[in-house]
């Protein structure tokens, strides 16, 4: 038996009465475990009845693990009986426990909140869409033809975009320094990628030539030791290479594409780079219309879902790091910042998110948007195509992690946004030029 009590906010109290026969069974598991940890005279270990075990320790001895038996299973059928669906772990508070009565025990959890929902049908936003132009088209063709740049090695002297192959070692005081010397040190001149001052007296060296390069370490070097002093590398050039950018024409389009003529992939680019565009500005356009739905409505914030928030987009933020060859931790130091810092500027963007999340879950049900079992099927298959995986296997993943229910209420958002997107009046209009950013 249960007993539902709404509190303030989104918590809820549960006054949870276990009848007393599965009390007593609870208790008679609990002496087959106690037992065996109890030694009295004139009893084997672990052969203690239970009567006298109670009576001389207290029938309380038992409690303890027979609560660890009972309390998860009549906390799960009171969340089921009350309809309730919580969103962190319960508080749990002893009510009654004595012998031969029901054990009754109350749970306070926080729950997924109550959501009133606004008006979500017909919404009004803006799509920008950006014009593709014979400017856009070149732009992409010639970020093709750095991509297939050739080096070659040249006789001449050193110039800015030059690859300087040298070897150098850095003096500090007239002694080499840790960490200031290296061999066959490939060199993009003009990349700023060496200390300010090296490269550019690196121009002009040539193939064999040798040279004393002196600049000042910048004062908020990482180095405490070298931050601010001025040091002496001496340089050697090995060979001079030199970037060789492929010509725009027919040959190119067929090295680089699966066409013969470059008037075909100019044409190819030109539809792929509209359909980018119109991948953006339907992602940008559907997140107007969440958000022009989400403003509607009233939707509590549960502090519990941004945490959980906060810490999925944080694993995003790891992830995508890791792909940059950073960590977590290397990123911090790098920008003096902590992982409260992070959390913290994140939380605005979290809440928006969830509040978001809970409004779709209103319309899913509102609306009564389901996922069927074919449409978990396909997604399954597409995941199985992407990972190279049999269809088995991914399924089989899935149901190990219990992500099927994650997968089947991912396919029910899609469908409440493409459902508020067909309802939304979209009004195109030409993109603004972007503003420039540091």
């Amino acid at each position: 038996m249960v007993k539902v009590e709404k509190i303030d906010g989104s918590k809820v109290a549960l006054e949870i009465e276990v009848e007393q026969p599965v009390v007593e069974d609870a208790l008679n598991q609990a002496y087959k475990k106690v037992v065996k940890q109890v030694s009295l005279p004139g009893f084997r270990k672990g052969k203690v009845p239970r009567p006298i075990l109670e009576s001389r320790f207290g029938p309380e001895v038992l409690y303890e693990e027979a609560l660890e038996i009972m309390v998860p299973d009549a906390y799960d059928n009171a969340v089921e009986e009350a309809g309730i669906e919580p969103i962190d772990r319960p508080e749990i508070d002893l009510v009654q426990m004595e012998k031969g009565k029901p054990f009754i025990f109350k749970a306070t959890v926080e729950v997924k909140p109550e959501v009133e929902l606004g008006e979500y049908r017909g919404v009004e936003v803006t799509r920008e869409l950006k014009e593709i132009t014979e400017d856009d088209v070149e732009k992409k063709l010639d970020a093709m033809r750095h991509e297939h740049v050739k080096m070659h090695v040249v006789d001449g002297a050193v110039e800015q975009g030059d690859l300087a192959v040298i070897d150098f070692t850095g003096y500090k005081d007239g002694e080499p320094f840790e960490g200031g010397s290296a061999e066959g040190h490939s060199l993009e001149v003009g990349s700023g990628s060496f200390i300010p001052g090296f490269e550019e007296q690196v121009v002009g060296m040539k193939a064999g030539e040798e040279k004393d390069i002196d600049v000042t370490f910048p004062e908020d070097y990482h180095s405490e030791d070298l931050a601010g002093k001025p040091v002496t590398f001496k340089v050697k050039v090995q060979e001079v290479k030199r970037k060789e950018y492929p010509e725009l024409n027919d040959d190119f389009a067929a090295e680089v594409s699966e066409f013969g003529t470059l008037a075909e992939l100019k044409e190819d680019v030109l539809n792929k780079l509209k359909e980018e565009e119109e991948n953006r500005a339907k992602t940008v356009v559907e997140e107007k219309v969440v958000q022009a739905v989400a403003a509607n409505s009233e939707a509590p914030v549960p502090d519990p879902m941004v945490e959980r928030e906060i810490d999925r987009m944080t694993g995003e933020m790891e992830q995508f790091l890791r792909m940059q060859g950073l960590t977590l931790e290397k990123f911090t130091s790098l920008t003096g910042k902590t992982m409260e810092d992070l959390r913290e500027e994140k939380r605005e963007e979290a809440g928006q998110r969830v509040k978001a999340n809970l409004v779709l879950d209103a319309i899913i049900e509102k609306e009564g948007i389901e996922a069927t079992d074919e449409e978990v099927e396909e997604r399954i298959e597409k995941f199985a195509e992407s990972y190279g995986q049999p269809v088995e296997t991914i399924k089989e993943y899935f149901e190990a992690q219990g992500q099927s229910n994650v997968l089947r209420q991912e396919i029910k958002f899609r469908k409440a946004v493409d459902f508020l997107m067909e309802e939304a009046k979209i009004t195109d209009v030409a993109a603004s030029e972007p503003k420039q950013e540091e």
